[in-house]
């Protein structure tokens, strides 16, 4: 039964299909994977039961011939997506015993195509980090470890309870959420693949906010295939969000094909940053020659506002947390905490110091600096200024080119507690991904490679807005010439 854990979702549809198995079976297989690996810290909230109830009926939905094209696929959900019933909380203590009366739109979506969820996965608080490290139900543990090494690793972040999950085997795919980077780091740092579409194209509806103008729901999957197959079921408009893209979803999956005769990759200078990894430097070189010997024309391109994004980044995303988490004063649901005597403002402050964990309170106390008097032009308006700037090369840099070819992350994953102390040291981890966030284009990291110390290492592929097709025809160019990813040995289990 183990062995069912390792198919992917493309193989498992098969199999479903053939009959080989059942959705019994396989969600059965990955409870019993889910259960062996608590060790990891991936789930907030299981639902196993639920899950085999699904499987249940998935399996005469599959024998009737009226089953979703995710019917009896076993995933998990990022704890930042509302779930009806089920406790959301976005591993914040301000959250916890919040059982949501509604379901997104993407979690009903992926509902609507069959697929079954375990539960919901573990996550940095309101999905502020780059390590997993700020939940308030502890830190998720990578299931990969470094060669000749025993110490506990990061999954990445924020999104590190899907990609743990989905790297341990535990779940065929998750769905992750990327503000800055965080589907795509965690899918390099865990050797899986991970794709954050264009702006618009998932809707936010029933996702908890963070920085509304950059957040975008994404999927983590072990294949290119995997990804395409999980994000033609999650996108789509939903007239509930006023940032949704009223645009087609294309059959991504049918039309992938590795093929990039007559596409141009651009390998833009400004990414060749100081002290990078002289392996990740190679592997960058290795993964344009394998994007040309897939038919491409590579091309040297210039985003000369790069070294700004961070930065920017680090000035609009607290400013919009600053007024997204407001809302969370003890008053309408969530934490309360009256000290005895208090008033009104008592509580507001008592409850949000209980609720909120230090790098929450750290980013909205800049975000509301950065948004006050006197200082609203010189830094807020300034980063948006910046932010179209940023837009601007990208636009400038795709009319030399089709693609951007990038690193995902300057380093591999990096032991827990190594970089805590250093809020700067951990915001680096997002220098390659957070200016095609600032401009929401789609762009995707697969598994291409190993450091030093045999921790994956994944290469970025950034695409015009709405291209996902090329983004992924790319990525899985990369998948096919790239060395495999052996599956993290399972110590979990000892």
């Amino acid at each position: 039964m183990s062995d069912l854990t390792s198919l992917s979702v493309a193989a498992m549809q098969a199999g479903l299909k053939a009959r080989h198995f059942s959705a019994t079976e396989l969600v059965g297989a990955h409870v019993a994977a889910a259960e062996a690996a608590r060790s990891l810290n991936c789930f907030i909230t299981e639902t196993f039961d639920q899950a085999m109830e699904q499987a249940l009926a998935a399996d005469h939905e599959l024998a009737a011939g009226t089953a979703g094209p995710l019917a009896g696929i076993p995933i998990g959900i990022k704890d930042l997506f509302a779930t009806r019933g089920v406790r959301t909380t976005a591993a914040s203590r301000i959250l916890d015993g919040f059982i949501p009366p509604y379901e997104s739109h993407v979690t009903a979506q992926l509902q609507a195509a069959g697929a079954i969820s375990l539960g919901k996965l573990n996550l940095d608080e309101f999905a502020m980090g780059s390590s997993n490290e700020t939940s308030a139900f502890g830190p998720v543990i990578s299931p990969v470890r470094a060669e000749g090494s025993e110490a506990p690793l990061v999954p990445g972040g924020s999104s590190g309870g899907s990609s743990a999950a989905v790297a341990a085997r535990i779940v065929a795919g998750a769905t992750g959420t990327d503000t800055g980077g965080s589907i795509r780091q965690p899918a390099a740092f865990c050797g899986i693949a991970g794709i954050k579409p264009t702006y618009g194209r998932c809707s936010r509806w029933g996702l908890i906010a963070f920085a509304s103008s950059l957040d975008q729901a994404g999927v983590l999957a072990r294949t290119v295939t995997d990804c395409a197959l999980l994000l033609e079921a999650m996108a789509g408009f939903d007239p509930r969000d006023s940032t949704s893209l009223d645009a087609p979803v294309p059959a991504w999956s049918a039309g992938l094909s590795g093929n990039l005769q007559g596409k141009r990759i651009g390998i833009p200078r400004e990414y060749q940053v100081e002290g990078m990894d002289p392996l990740l430097a190679r592997l960058w070189e290795e993964g344009a020659d394998w994007l040309r010997d897939a038919g491409a024309e590579i091309v040297d391109v210039s985003l000369p506002h790069t070294t700004q994004a961070l930065p920017t980044y680090y000035i609009v995303a607290p400013a919009e947390a600053s007024s997204n988490l407001a809302r969370y004063d003890g008053v309408r649901y969530g934490l309360r905490v009256v000290p005895e005597g208090g008033g009104l403002v008592d509580m507001y402050e008592a409850t949000r110091a209980a609720g909120f964990g230090p790098e929450v309170r750290r980013r909205i106390m800049i975000g509301t600096y950065v948004l006050s008097a006197g200082y609203y032009d010189a830094y807020y308006l300034k980063a948006q200024k910046v932010r179209a700037l940023i837009v601007r090369d990208f636009q400038q840099a795709f009319t030399a080119c089709d693609l951007l070819l990038t690193p995902t992350a300057p380093t591999g994953a990096f032991p827990i507690g190594a970089r805590t102390a250093d809020p700067i040291a951990m915001y680096l981890n997002d220098v390659f991904t957070v200016p095609s966030s600032l401009a929401g284009l789609p762009a995707m990291s697969v598994p291409a490679g190993t450091d030093a110390n045999g921790l994956p290492l994944g290469l970025q592929l950034i695409g015009r807005p709405l291209d996902e097709a090329s983004v992924l025809d790319a990525a899985l160019a990369v998948e096919r010439r790239a060395p495999p990813i052996p599956a993290p040995v399972p110590w979990w289990r000892s």
